[in-house]
């Protein structure tokens, strides 16, 4: 380890490390010691000469470390095998007879900054973030086949964050037998079709499995508005539920219609449904009010944190008109997947959206992320996901 880089931190700099935070920034360093390449390991140090950590080193990134232990300790293989083995164990404790869909390695919150992998059935799906992990994909391939014997390993690291990190966008098979255009998954009793190649995220919104189950025991009976609906995951959950009417609205045709077949998956096609292709903004101001439930899921409005103005206004808006279009007793369920928009925050654009409304409104439950996207307590900004369920009087 002494022929690593080092980076030594300017004075007072080292607080966040020493409470366990993971991230250094390129504003906290006061030098590099030797030569570094994106993705390299490196050691830092505090401006005193004190030892905080080893990471990932990537000097084009404003995250110039990413710790992986502040302990003396090598990164080799036995090391991430370590990581890997304790974040299964987790998820077969819990994965176990509810769903075999789930995220497996949840990047900082599984220790193992810049790497995320979801099962999908046989399928793992693998993305490396960082140039760090990247390097290390081989050896991910590995290991993941030895713990989790899957049939097949595909690439989505297609995301616009490795461009940050001097990285291409990568796909493709990584492992095993080709990977069929739809993998089918089951969650809580309800199937679905997935295309780990091309949709969205990994294929899949993992991250609101437990929110869904939460609707479908609101759902029976009720009419229900299902907004940004994406391949109709909430609703299906709705429909199993019994819920007597179901409206979905999405920009994409093709999306809706995956939803569509989704509901003759289920075995729900006698449940009075209809797929509106639009903008969900315009659509809500031009459909009759009377539903008792609606649901808001939309995309990342504040993926910096200069977009939060505006993103607050998005918000407002969608809320303003859920509320006025919900009935008496009828409920909210709405979310916010933007990490810059904090709890504090996006609960008094909630309520601002209610004043507004001129309806009186309780907030009566929190939602947040499932038990396979598990948080590092030191690394706040791996939550993200923020949901309320308010109820109209």
């Amino acid at each position: 380890m002494n022929t690593f880089p080092r980076i030594v931190l300017k004075r007072g700099k080292e607080k966040p490390v020493l409470r366990g935070h993971p991230w250094v920034f390129s504003g906290a360093v006061a030098r590099v010691e030797g030569e570094v390449s994106p993705g390299e390991v490196g050691k830092v140090y505090s401006q005193g000469g004190q030892f905080l950590g080893v990471g990932h080193i990537n000097p084009r990134s404003q995250i110039i470390v990413r710790l992986l232990t502040q302990k003396k300790e090598e990164l080799g293989e036995s090391f991430f095998r370590e990581r890997i083995s304790n974040a299964v164990v987790l998820r077969k404790d819990w994965s176990r007879e509810r769903t075999n869909a789930y995220r497996v390695i949840n990047g900082e919150g599984d220790f193992l900054p810049g790497l995320i992998v979801d099962r999908y059935g046989e399928t793992l799906v693998l993305q490396c973030l960082t140039a760090g992990m990247d390097r290390l994909k081989e050896m991910f391939i590995h290991l993941l086949v030895k713990e989790l014997r899957p049939h097949s390993i595909y690439e989505r690291s297609d995301v616009m964050t490795r461009n940050e990190e001097g990285l291409a966008e990568s796909s493709g098979l990584l492992y095993g037998k080709d990977v069929p255009e739809w993998v089918e998954i089951e969650e809580q009793g309800c199937r679905f079709r997935v295309n780990v190649k091309k949709g969205q995220k990994t294929g899949f919104y993992l991250d609101q499995k437990e929110n869904r189950f939460a609707l479908g025991e609101f759902s029976k009976g009720k009419k229900i508005l299902d907004c940004f609906s994406y391949t109709g995951a909430f609703s299906i959950h709705a429909g199993s539920g019994g819920a007597k009417d179901i409206t979905l609205i999405d920009s994409s045709q093709e999306a809706l219609a995956i939803a569509e077949e989704h509901f003759r998956l289920n075995q729900l096609e006698e449940v009075p449904h209809r797929l509106i292709r639009g903008d969900v903004f315009e659509v809500m101001r031009g459909i009759e009010t009377g539903y008792d439930i609606v649901i808001l899921d939309p995309p990342p409005f504040a993926k910096k944190k200069g977009h939060l103005p505006g993103a607050s206004k998005g918000y407002k808006d969608l809320n303003l008109w859920a509320f006025r279009l919900l009935n008496q007793e009828g409920l909210l369920f709405t979310f916010s997947c933007s990490h810059h928009m904090s709890w504090d925050l996006f609960q008094k654009i909630v309520f601002s959206a209610a004043l507004d409304s001129g309806k009186s409104v309780q907030l009566i439950g929190r939602m947040g992320h499932p038990w396979d996207h598990p948080i590092n307590l030191c690394h706040p900004e791996g939550e993200y996901l923020r949901g309320l369920i308010c109820r109209v009087l």
